[in-house]
This record gives structure tokens, sequence and C-alpha cells, in this order.
């Protein structure tokens, strides 16, 4: 299309579209009036005249189509001022929304291009101004002018919905025409010109189930009984289309994902009429003895179950809960089963529906009812006592191996095993009972004390002869029944005083009684004075016949220097079968008292007593102190003796273990002494002893040298011996810096050199030969000398 045809195109439509007064179109406006003249109109408020400008030229707005498509410049319109006298001296000038961008003009002829395809939809209209201006002088020739460009819409743009997909639900069973979901299509053309915008919807997918209103985009169902147990997912796709539907028009398109929701149109139903379950007997109560499901269409709480027995023959013995997460009924047992006295249950239970639609009561009724058979199985159970628990009572002077009672224990089971009766010996520690295996009889192993434990908790265990592994336990309770065999005695270690200036029946000390028998009828104690001391007594028992006794004084005064301790013997006898009775001791000191009573002192002797001290704990406390002194002495001498002087003083000592060689032994008898059979055999030097005198740093594994043996005739080479021992200990890293002196020289009997001491010598009269001392080298030189000697010179 040539810039001739769209100027065509343009005057057209304008004359079209802007025939109504005040819309005219005029790319040049001229005036009636000469361009700079002007004319009286009238006056102000201060009665100046006022003068109208007569305008050369004036324009209002272009129109101009978007996404133009044409190889040349789109034409906009014409500017034209009457100052352009065609000499070039006019120049045009415009500004505004995309001028010098969007929009160019000719500065000579006045002519506007659009330079690029233009979108309604980014931007409808744009507002530019224009002015006629000398172009030598840049004078305006015209004022400024403001004009319009509106853009023209044209159907480019699809319909688009709002949401892709949509999702709806929509109960199953709904009737026609119930609403599901509406949807939106937008259409961004202009909607006030032409059917751009106008959107029609339709349904391409999803007939005969869904319908679509064309003008609102509400889905409503289409279909009658629509059952989500055969459907539940709906795919439907909806068109909408511009241009009010007609050809020609643009289209988008959605997918709206409809799901039908639950209602409880269906009821419960068993799959069986009859179930069966097996449970052995020894299952324990409140088990699962089996689990039942009726099958439901329906899902969610429509298919929510409760379960329930409406009909047992054994009632009590089993119940049935629903599990709300998997709707299924779980039996469990309330009662024990026993395969001996019933084999065999029969259960009627009926299952409903939790919420039931009143809607869809003529698919009823939602209930169902099944028959449930449990048989019970036989199981090897151990034995049963005949008592939960046992009491046994037994005397507590019974004799050993008195029976006190049985246990009888029976096998449950149709083959009615015998049963072998035993004691867990871990209540039985000190084991006091025992029972006989075959009946049960328990009996006494030694004689019982009720004070001293007065209850025996033990427990007997049954057993099957032919499987011991079935094992029952009872608790036996043995109570020790009380014998008067315990003689009542004082309540406490009383002792009392008596004042010197006491009277006669005077009453100085109140005691009571105690027994560890335990009478039925309570204790009944009677108190008397001993019959050895009745005839010289100086005091007196009173009887109180409330199990206490009070004693009197029987003169009227009493001296610390006659007497100062009286011990008055008191029998105390109980009134039981066989009555048992004991004399106790009462300890009356005299002491000075005031006029009132009150003690001001007492003897030494009643001092020492008061204070608690008997005469054996005196005699052991001096004990005690003497054998400390004793133990000070030792200890004293032997430090005395430790600190006396050494043989060897010197002032850098670097040997603690001084030996001294000033004694002799008993030869090779002598068990204290050195074994000489070492020198003998070296051999028999353990190789990994080491050193005791020092801890060694690290160890070294001792050099073993070729040693010659022993013979009869050298009686072994001492001397070599020492010599190796020698190099070896010089040569031992492990040893400290200092010589370890040690000597292997032995005497005594049964020595080759017998003894050598003098005052041995002396008290022989044997003569003895030492020359043989001579020939041992320069080293027993002295020896020789001293010894070897003639008989004269000993006597001189």
């Amino acid at each position: 299309m040539d810039r001739r045809k769209v100027c065509i195109f343009m005057v057209l439509w304008a004359m079209v579209h802007l025939s109504s007064p005040g819309q005219g179109l005029r790319a040049l406006r001229r005036t009636t009036g000469g361009r700079r003249g002007s004319g009286l109109t009238g006056q102000d408020a201060n009665g100046v005249p006022l003068r109208r400008s007569k305008r050369g030229w004036m324009w209002n707005q272009f129109f101009l189509l978007e996404e133009y498509t044409g190889t040349d410049l789109q034409y906009v319109g014409k500017l034209h001022s009457d100052s352009d006298r065609g000499d070039g001296s006019v120049k045009y000038v415009l500004t505004g929304d995309g001028a010098g961008t969007l929009f160019k003009i000719d500065e000579k002829s006045g002519d506007i291009h659009a330079t690029k395809r233009l979108d309604r939809e980014e931007k409808a209209f744009y507002i530019l101004h224009a002015k006629a201006v000398n172009r030598f002088t840049n004078e305006a020739l015209e004022g400024e002018s403001e004009f319009i460009i509106k853009i023209h819409d044209i159907n480019d743009n699809e319909p688009r919905f709002t949401k892709d997909p949509y999702m709806a639900r929509v109960p199953e069973m709904s009737d026609i025409g119930t609403s599901v979901i509406q949807v939106t299509a937008t259409d961004a053309d202009d909607a006030t010109y032409g059917n751009s915008a106008r959107v029609v919807y339709s349904i391409l997918e999803g007939q005969p189930y869904f319908s679509v209103d064309p003008e609102t985009g509400l889905i409503k169902t289409a279909l009658p009984g629509m059952d989500r147990e055969v459907k539940e997912n709906y795919q439907v796709v909806i068109q909408a289309k511009d241009m009010a539907g007609q050809m020609g028009g643009l289209s988008g398109t959605t997918t709206v994902s409809i799901t039908l929701s639950d209602v409880n149109d269906n009821p419960p139903r068993f799959t069986k009429t009859l179930y069966e379950f097996r449970v052995p007997e020894s299952i324990e109560l409140g088990s699962a003895v089996g689990v039942i499901r009726a099958m439901d269409a329906d899902i969610g709480q429509n298919a929510e179950m409760d379960y329930r027995i409406i009909g047992s023959d054994g009632p009590g013995m089993f119940e049935i809960t629903t599990n709300r997460s998997t709707q299924e009924g779980v039996i469990l047992l309330r009662k024990p089963l026993d395969y001996e006295r019933k084999r065999q249950y029969s259960l009627r239970v009926q299952v409903e529906n939790v919420h039931i639609n009143p809607r869809f009561y003529s698919k009823g009724p939602f209930r169902d009812e099944a028959t449930i058979k449990i048989i019970v199985e036989d199981v090897d159970e151990p034995p049963v006592f005949e008592r939960a628990s046992y009491v046994m009572e037994v005397k507590e002077d019974a004799p050993k191996n008195t029976a006190i009672g049985s246990v009888s224990a029976s096998d449950p089971d149709d083959k009615n095993s015998l049963v072998r009766y035993t004691i867990d010996r871990r209540t039985d520690m000190d084991r006091v009972f025992n029972i006989h295996a075959g009946n049960g009889s328990v009996f006494i192993l030694r004689e019982l004390d009720r004070e001293e434990n007065a209850w025996h908790n033990i427990t007997v265990i049954a057993t099957e002869f032919t499987n011991p592994r079935q094992i029952s336990r009872v608790p036996v309770y043995v109570r020790v029944l009380d014998v008067n065999d315990n003689a009542p005695t004082f309540a406490n270690n009383y002792e009392t005083f008596v004042c010197e200036n006491a009277k006669a029946n005077q009453v100085i000390r109140t005691v009571g009684a105690t027994d560890p028998d335990a009478p039925l009828g309570g204790h009944r104690f009677f108190f008397n004075l001993a019959q050895e001391a009745a005839g010289k007594a100086n005091f007196s028992v009173r009887d109180n016949k409330n199990n206490t006794a009070s004693i009197l004084t029987r003169r009227n005064s009493y001296s610390t220097l006659q007497k100062s301790v009286y011990h008055v013997p008191v029998v105390i006898s109980d009134g039981e079968f066989p009555m048992q009775s004991s004399t106790n001791t009462l300890t009356i000191r005299v002491c000075t008292c005031d006029r009132e009573g009150n003690m001001k002192a007492c003897n030494a002797e009643a001092l020492t007593a008061r204070a608690g001290l008997s005469t054996g704990a005196l005699v052991a406390i001096l004990l005690c102190v003497i054998i400390l002194l004793m133990i000070v002495v030792l200890f004293a001498a032997l430090r005395r003796q430790r600190k006396k002087e050494p043989l060897i003083i010197s002032k850098e000592d670097v040997r603690d273990n001084v030996v001294s060689y000033n004694d002799e032994g008993g030869g090779e008898e002598d068990t204290q002494a050195f074994d000489i059979g070492t020198l003998r055999n070296p051999e028999a030097i353990e190789e990994s002893k080491q050193r005791r005198d020092i801890v060694p740093e690290a160890f070294y594994p001792p050099i073993r040298r070729p040693v010659l043996p022993p013979t009869r005739d050298n009686n072994g080479d001492v001397r070599d011996f020492i010599n190796q021992k020698l190099q070896d200990n010089d040569s031992d890293p492990t040893a400290p810096p200092y010589d370890s002196l040690a000597t292997y020289a032995y005497e005594g009997n049964g020595s080759v050199a017998e003894s050598l001491s003098s005052l041995e010598s002396v008290t022989t009269e044997s003569d003895q030969d030492y020359n043989y001392l001579s020939e041992w080298g320069p080293r027993f030189k002295k020896l020789a000398d001293l010894y070897g000697g003639d008989d004269s010179d000993r006597d001189s």
C-alpha cells in the first residue's frame, strides 16, 4: 500500500467516523480574516477593548492504524501554515510523545510519518505539539498547537483465560444444571470498538457431562446421576473466541479438571457371610482374636463404619472395636479361653455407616450382618493350683520334719500329666522348708523361732512330668504360732538410788517388764522379791497389778559408810503356760540427798557405776593402755637399733647395703647362708634374673659365656667363675656406677675348708693342718701366715 492509498483511506475513514459537529479533521483550517487582522469583540472589566487574534492554522487529532505492515513509512498527516509561501523559509517543528523517534516531520513540507509499527495495547494515543517558525530567525510564525494521534485497534489479540488449568469439584449424583465453576477470558483489544474484544465461550471436550454458558463462562452439569465410583475425574476443554464467535475471530482454550466428590450413596457390605478364626486357648486377655472388614465403595467419612456384636453364645467373652484408620472390625478377647471347657464360639456381627445421607435412604439399608465362628485350639498348659495362694500355720516349738500343710495342682489338659512339686530356693535361702515331690506336703527342716521371724514367704513350683518346661508357681505364706518359751525381763536396764535419810516404805523406783512372746490375751506379769533375799532384804517389791512393780525401802535410814550399793533380785513371771520366769537384779546406790530428796553426792563406786563403767570395762581399758605402752617401747628400741653407726663411714657413700662378714654360718647345711651350689653349677642361674638392688632403665639380655663344668678334683673353677662374674657386672649397662661386692667363699661343717674360726679352734682340742692355704695363691697368703704357722708360734 503506497502513501496515496493510505491518505485516501484515512480521509474516507475520517469522513465516516467524524461527521458529527466539532469532530471534523483538517490538516489545515484557514480563518476567514487576514492572518494578522483583529476584530473588536467586547471589553474586559476595566473597559479595555478585547481583540480576537486570527489563526492561520489549527488541528485536533490524527488517526493511525496499529500494526502497520507496509514497506514504506506510514503516513500520518500534513501540517501547513498560511505563512508558508513555498520559499522554504518556514520550518515545522514537532515535539511531544514519540517526536523524533516514533514520529518524524518533514521540516519543509510538514508531512508526518510513523517510523515504527505501533501497538494500541502498549499505548492507545500520543499527544504532540506542533509549531511553525522562521527558518532563519527562529521566530514563531504560529502559536504552538496541540494535537493527538490515536491508534486505531485491529483484532490482533486472542482471548486469554485467567487460569490454566482450572480445578473444580462437584458432588457426585448432582442434578442437571448444578454449577461447577466459572471460567473467565480477557481480550486485550479495544472493547469500545467493534467486536474485537467480545468473547463467546464454548465447550470443546466434556460433552455430554458438562455445559458452559457462552456469555458468562459458567460450567454446569449436563448429565444426571454421575457416579464417582464409576468415573471420578473429568477433563473439560473450554474455548473463548472473540469477534462474538464469528468466522475469523481469534480464540484461546483452557482445561478444567473436574473431580466428583464423594457422597454416601453406597451401603457397607461384608464380603462373606461366615468368618472363621482359630485361636489358641493360651492367648492373653485383650489380644486380637481376628479382624473383619466390610467393603464400602465410598471414601472418607462416608465410608466410616461401626461394628458391634448383636448375638453370641459366650456373653462377655469377646468385644469388637472399629479401627478408624482402616475401618476394620477388631475382635478382642475379654475372658480367658479354656479348651477343656468350651471349644467353639459363635458371634453375630453387624456393621453400619456412621454418617448416613437422608437423600439416599432409598438405596439402603446402610448396614449388613455376618456370622463369626471362633474355634479354640488346645495348648499344653502348665499345672494349675487349686488356690491362688496358700496360708499355713506351725507352732514355733514344732520338731523337725513336721508337716505344716500341702498344696495341690493338676494338669488342665486332657492328658492329665502327673505333677512334681519343688520349692523355689531363691525364696528359701536358709532351707527352712521342704516339700514332698509327689503329694505336695510341706514340712519344716529345722526348728522355728517366732521371735526371730514370724512369717515365712516361700514359692512352690509345680512341673509336669512329661513336659518339664510347663511350670506354675504359687505363693505359700507360713505363719509361725507363738509358744511361751521366753521369760519376762526388765523393760529397761534400771538403776536407781536411795537417800541416806530415806523413810521406810518409800517408793524409790517403778519398774516394768517385757516379753518377746505374744499371747492372745496380752501379757500379765507378776513381780516379787527373790526367795533367797526375802529374809535379809533392805528393800521390798510391790506388784502394782498393771505389769509394773514398785521398789520400796524397808527401813528409815541408810549409810554410805556401812554399804554404798545394794543389789535387789526381782523375780518376774508371766501368766502363760508353761509359766516362764526370770530373776532380774536392780542396782540401788546410797547417796546423800537434801531434804526434798534430791541427790547431792554419792561415793566413788557409785559415781563409777553411774557413769556406766563396770569392773570388766575398767580392766579392758587398763589392758589396752598396757599394750599400747609395750608397742611404744618396742618401736623406740627398733629405732635406736637402726641408728647404730655403720662399719664404714663415708661422706660419699655410694652403697647403702653394706655387707658384714664378721660372722660365720653353719656350712653347706646352713639354710640361711648362701647356696654354694650356685658356684658349682653356674648353668642353674636364671637367664632372665636381673639385679634386685636397682631398677634397670632398659633391658639387656645377659651375656652367656661358656663355663667349665665342675670336677671332683677342683670342686669347680671358682676363680674363673668369679672373674667371669666381675667382667659381666662391669660390662652391664644397667648396673649403677659402683661395684657390688659379693663373696663366694664358704666354710662350715661339710666344707673342705672346714671352719676357719679361731674361737672354734680354742674350743676344740684336735690339731688342724692349714698348710693347704699356702697352695691357694697370693690372695690367701695372709690366711696362710695366720693359720699355717707352727704350734710353737701359736703358743707364743
